[in-house]
């Protein structure tokens, strides 16, 4: 029976003793009075009916009345607890003798295309402790000592509540063996020491694909508070404690990784501690997801741009080690590699990490290992752009296809004053649109951005309208956090964003519209979006949205619950021999530009069309791009690949894009780099 019934039964009983009293009481007084018994009727005799009997008679009265009136409204409420609200009250009690304690679910793995486990979990040996570890001062020493670690941080993580007041804290993970057989047999040392079988996430390919991956940690108080707070369908409402997904895959999804908590009911004292255990409802591990990522290009990719950065600084960039690689399936718009570099592993955050390696993960010395360059790195575009100049040129009528261009290496459109060179000082000769993008030349781009400068005020915008029609300057939309959308230079954008000059320095300028042209000055892009506008111009103009999630499994681990279908981005409209006259440029670029780039690609079964670039800074070696598709006659695959500070295009990011086609057809580069000497 629960405690408020015992205490209202109580106060019942009391009440009817004093009821009793009070009757008998006034029983008693009847022995004062006596009766005549003649033949009259019987008179009471012993005082007037205001005597001082008469008043205690009537106040003895009263209290019982008053005492039987107090027994009804019990009774009545012993009735309401007892029948109506049995349930509440034994529920009130119960509440106060038992504890819930969450049992944590295992994350879902995630996989490539193939199958092959890129995160998986594996079992690990924890020690815990219960609360009252902390009274004893001796068994908490020997238990840091036994762990190896100071003594403060011991009683810290005994201390730490965050897993559930019931629960048992935490100390160590991934404890050895030999200290996990050492607390079974001195178990009498170490009352409220438990040794308990956890899961930890693991990464049986190491650093492959770490930046999509992403990673774990636990969740954060605004992490937290955000959960609690959430409606949205499906959501997770974390408790302290929960290991969560930070960054990549594993915290775009989330929601489909993490598990549905267990619950393990729990009898405690009055104090608090656990006298027996009742219920359990097991957790349910998260989902696994299949990624649209093939393990062997991403590995290919990953070696192609560490390849890369090598060549660059051999080369004599010391300063090269960053850059990125992007692979597409140009019908799907599938992700089949993303590699950034440097990179992390992974399996550095399991467990928590500690302050120096994150300060090492997150510093601008280190190149910043933890950002994902391919979604989040923003760069000059430079001469990969020179395509969509093209276009904007021959839809606004600046130029046409048999438009001429004589190109000596030194360009005056707007006077000797404001000249610039060519890529090749020596000059190219007579160029054609179509000769200019194979070539790269920048004179036939200077006088397209001279010609917007000076046409009808409708058509001034039309290489920016151009660009953000091929996308740029917006985000893609891959299922990735912190993409970056790039930036495509208006005059409006300069005269905002370069408030503190004069008015003269923050007007647009044809010089302005001569560097965007060529990719250089305040354009910026991501690796992603080239390689987007890269499958656009092998597609003909129809760019499908990049996304990396295949498919979601059942939590039975028995077939598909859910699977992604490609999604149109945009459809960037062009005429048919617009198209014609790019895709011939861009397959020249590759087998007419430069001899000793050429032979790195004419020993591949397929026919391949890109094209090179060189964003450039002052006082530092250029920005390398290389973006191409193949086959060239019917594409599949698309690669964008930049390289921070390696130099020209064709000598830096050429052997990334080489080594990621060499893994996609198993056709490795056999040519070497020691000829190597293309100059774009």
């Amino acid at each position: 029976m629960s405690a408020p019934l015992i205490i209202a039964l109580i106060i019942i009983v009391a009440l009817i003793v004093i009821a009793l009293a009070v009757w008998f009481i006034s029983r008693s007084g009847a022995g004062r009075f006596t009766f005549d018994i003649g033949g009259q009727t019987p008179r009471a005799a012993g005082g007037e009916d205001t005597s001082a009997e008469s008043g205690t008679k009537s106040r003895l009265f009263g209290l019982a009345a008053f005492s039987a009136g107090v027994f009804a409204l019990l009774t009545g409420k012993l009735w309401s607890m007892m029948l109506v609200s049995s349930d509440k009250y034994t529920s009130m009690a119960e509440s106060n003798r038992t504890r819930s304690i969450s049992l944590p679910a295992t994350r879902g793995r995630i996989l490539d295309r193939n199958g092959e486990e890129l995160v998986t979990n594996r079992p690990s040996l924890a020690v815990a402790a219960e609360s009252s570890v902390l009274d004893d001062e001796i068994e908490l020493r020997l238990l840091s000592n036994l762990l190896g670690m100071p003594y403060i941080a011991a009683k810290r993580k005994v201390q730490d509540q965050s897993e559930g007041a019931q629960s048992a804290r935490t100390v160590s993970i991934d404890v050895k063996r030999r200290i996990v057989a050492y607390l079974g047999e001195h178990a009498d040392i170490f009352p409220g020491v438990t040794v308990e079988e956890r899961t930890q996430r693991s990464y049986p390919q190491g650093s492959l694909a770490a930046h999509l991956l992403g990673y774990t940690g636990s969740v954060t108080q605004e992490q937290h508070d955000a959960s609690q707070e959430s409606n949205d369908e499906g959501s997770v409402a974390y408790e302290m404690g929960d290991i969560v997904g930070q960054a990549g895959i594993e915290y775009q999804y989330e929601n489909v990784l993490q598990g549905v908590r267990g619950e393990q009911r729990v009898f405690v004292d009055a104090d608090g501690n656990i006298t027996d255990y009742s219920t359990t409802v097991p957790p349910v591990s998260g989902s696994d997801i299949v990624l649209t990522i093939d393990s062997t290009i991403q590995a290919g990719a990953e070696a192609g741009l560490k390849h890369a950065i090598e060549e660059s600084r051999a080369k004599g960039n010391k300063d090269c080690d960053a850059g990125a690689v992007v692979v597409l399936d140009a019908t799907n718009g599938e992700v089949l590699a993303l590699a950034s570099a440097p990179t992390f592993e992974p399996s550095v955050f399991v467990g928590g990490i500690s302050n120096d390696d994150w300060n090492a993960l997150s510093s601008e010395e280190s190149d910043n290992p933890l950002m994902n360059r391919a979604v989040s790195g923003q760069y000059m575009s430079a001469s990969t752009i020179k395509p969509l100049t093209a276009f904007a040129a021959l839809d606004y009528g600046i130029a046409t296809p048999d438009s001429g261009y004589d190109c000596t290496g030194f360009w005056t459109g707007f006077g000797e004053a404001s000249g610039q060179y060519c890529w090749d000082h020596d000059g190219h000769g007579y160029m054609t649109l179509q000769t200019g993008i194979t070539f790269s030349c920048d004179v036939v781009f200077y006088e397209i951005g001279k010609g917007f400068w000076y046409a009808d005020e409708d058509k001034k915008l039309g290489m920016q309208d151009t660009f953000e029609k091929w996308g740029l300057g917006s985000a893609t939309g891959i299922d990735l956090p912190s993409e970056a959308s790039g930036r495509v230079p208006t005059p409006d954008w300069k005269w905002n964003y370069f408030s503190d000059y004069s008015d003269e320095d923050r007007s647009w300028k044809g010089g302005d519209n001569t560097n965007i042209a060529i990719g250089q000055g305040d354009i910026l892009v991501t690796p992603m979006q080239m390689c987007c506008v890269y499958a656009g111009i092998a597609n003909r103009g129809t760019i499908w949205r990049p996304h990396l999630l295949k498919s979601i499994q059942a939590r039975s681990g028995d077939g598909t619950i859910s699977e992604t279908q490609g999604q149109e981005l945009l459809t960037a409209e062009e005429d048919a021999s617009y198209f014609d006259l790019v895709h011939t440029a861009l397959e020249g670029v590759i087998y007419e530009e430069d001899a000793s780039t050429t032979a790195h690609f004419t020993n591949l079964s397929v026919r391949v069309a890109g094209k090179t670039g060189s964003g450039e800074r002052p006082g530092e070696p250029a920005t390398g791009w290389f973006c191409v598709y193949a086959p060239a006659d019917n594409p599949k695959y698309v690669i964008a690949a930049v390289i921070e500070q390696g130099g020209f295009g064709a000598t830096s990011a050429m052997y990334a894009v080489r080594d990621t086609l060499g893994a996609i057809y198993n056709e490795p580069d056999t040519q070497s780099s020691s000829n190597d000497t293309a100059t774009e």
